[in-house]
């Protein structure tokens, strides 16, 4: 058995060089690093949320020009539409236009009597190809007068009408849906100057003979 030294106490393992007042700036650092941890993870956790703030900005830019652009294409899609629409319309109103000529020659044919035989073959196929691509005729006898559909040609008085009237149809109006590539050609009827008061004095002499006439003194 080993006795034990009376009057020394064990001390840690100092390694050589080294003082024991060497290891107590370990402790020190340690703590100081635990320390500054915590501030760093702050310092860390602030820069990410700014970097996505940035994502989040650039993507709201980003989608706000692709809208934009989006309602930019839809906008010039509908241009180029109408657009299409529009020269299509005009290309068949022009060709249309030309052939009036031709479907007034068949109409003072077909009122003579002279549409017969291979013509009126002829004839009925150009006017029912015409009707697919949207000609439409108009124009008739005793309709009212309308500026904006009927040009005037011939004027008279009548007393047998009681506003400007289309008495007769010189020549058929045409139209593409709404749009009127010629005004129907007519001659109007004006009422009789002095023939509505005439009506209204016979007017009044009719009433006065259902009820009597008038009171005798």
């Amino acid at each position: 058995m080993t006795e034990e030294t009376p009057g020394f106490e064990e001390k840690p393992d100092v390694p050589s060089g080294a003082t024991p007042e060497d290891a107590e700036p370990k402790a020190d650092s340690a703590a100081a690093a635990e320390e500054s941890a915590p501030a760093g993870d702050a310092n860390q956790t602030a820069a990410l949320v700014a970097q996505l703030d940035q994502a989040r900005k650039a993507l709201d830019e980003r989608t706000a020009d692709l809208q934009r652009l989006q309602a930019e294409f839809q906008n010039y899609r509908r241009r180029v539409e109408r657009d299409r629409i529009a020269v299509k319309e005009i290309a068949v109103a022009n060709l249309l236009t030309e052939l009036l000529p031709v479907l007034d020659d068949i109409g003072r044919a077909r009122e003579h009597g002279e549409l017969v035989g291979g013509f009126k073959s002829v004839a009925e196929s150009l006017e029912t190809v015409a009707a697919k691509m949207g000609l439409q005729q108009f124009g008739k006898e005793g309709e009212p007068f309308d500026p904006t559909i009927h040009e005037a040609l011939m004027h008279s008085y009548a007393p047998d009408v009681t506003e400007t009237t289309c008495v007769a149809i010189l020549q058929p109006g045409y139209r593409i849906g709404e749009r009127t590539i010629r005004p129907a050609r007519v001659a109007v009827a004006e009422p009789q100057p002095g023939a509505q008061a005439v009506k209204a004095d016979e007017a009044e002499a009719g009433d006065d003979k259902e009820s009597g006439g008038p009171d005798e003194g």
